[in-house]
């Protein structure tokens, strides 16, 4: 199958990232933790909650598997389309918008912290349990919205966060640039058999 990157034409006033979704099953595949009183905590339920997630919203250099008009595919960001898709997401004011399984629009959440990972020993994200490689753009995101918060955060029907947005020659041109080295021979091996585990997880469900 083919693997694509995704590029931001910065020339574009659509191209980046427009919101952020919350969702059941996040292409990036990895979770979020909810904040209460500066605690991850899986279930929150007292009347200090703080009510905060905080994830994920890209990983560099990470193969997500796609299906379109009948092809199979990967995509992935460079560490530098992550870090442009970061400014301009608050660049371009988008910080309140959001969604729920990329279709219903969320009133009163609201991403109030975002930093890309320089060293994953040492970041903020390591504290709290999350385990993301260099580069990686991490968000926190407050949650106002009660039905929000009641039924879906605290009911585990939401694990992580999802970005919806546009990229240039997205899904459209081969990578015509060297590859990642996650691509390279040397990993070649080990990158199709964890790319075959999503396929195989993706048809499972």
């Amino acid at each position: 199958m083919n693997i694509y990157e995704l590029l931001i034409d910065e020339l574009e006033e659509f191209s980046g990232v427009n919101a952020i979704s919350i969702v059941e099953n996040p292409a990036i595949q990895s979770d979020f933790v909810a904040l209460a009183d500066q605690k991850p905590v899986i279930l929150a339920r007292t009347n200090e909650d703080k009510r905060i997630l905080m994830g994920a919203a890209l990983i560099p250099d990470k193969p997500i598997y796609r299906k379109q008009d009948g092809e199979e595919f990967y995509i992935y960001f460079s560490k530098e389309t992550v870090a442009k898709a970061a400014q301009m997401f608050f660049k371009r004011s988008n910080h309140q918008n959001a969604t729920l399984e990329h279709a219903q629009p969320i009133e009163g959440m609201t991403v109030f912290e975002s930093w890309i990972v320089e060293d994953t020993d040492f970041d903020k994200s390591k504290k709290y349990g999350l385990d993301v490689p260099e580069g990686t753009w991490m968000v926190s995101m407050k949650v106002d919205d009660e039905d929000i918060w009641n039924k879906y955060v605290k009911q585990d029907k939401v694990f992580g966060f999802s970005i919806e947005g546009q990229f240039a020659n997205a899904l459209r041109a081969e990578v015509d640039q060297p590859i990642p080295d996650m691509f390279s021979d040397q990993k070649l091996d080990k990158v199709l058999a964890d790319l075959s585990e999503i396929v195989k997880s993706h048809y499972s469900k």
